[in-house]
């Protein structure tokens, strides 16, 4: 298998986050997020993002997810998309998005 065709197998795709709460029974500072993925669906997802993001700024932002790592427990919560980030300068995780407005479900390639 190539590298191209390894990276093929990953989904990622952008999604709108329409849901933030904090995820209290987490055992590190998390939230419960729910996000439009358009023609699949809403999926949620627990997100240790808690450093840089609120839930009131969360909701509405565009963020990439990878869709088809299957489904998590998570404290009690499904998590059934992973969203992606990347440390700052001092380790904090900020989300990767769109830069402009997508088809929410439209894929990374």
């Amino acid at each position: 298998m190539t590298p191209y065709e390894a990276f093929q197998l990953l989904e990622l795709r952008v999604g709108r986050i329409q849901k933030a709460l904090p995820h209290e029974q987490a055992r590190r500072p998390a939230y419960k997020l729910w996000i439009d993925l358009g023609p699949f669906g809403i999926k949620q997802s627990s997100a240790q993002i808690t450093d840089l993001y609120t839930p009131e700024a969360l909701v509405g932002r565009l963020v990439i997810c990878a869709t088809n790592l299957g489904t998590r427990n998570i404290a009690g919560f499904a998590s059934e998309v992973l969203v992606l980030g990347l440390p700052d300068a001092e380790g904090r995780v900020v989300l990767l998005s769109a830069e402009r407005e997508v088809p929410l479900g439209a894929r990374v390639f």
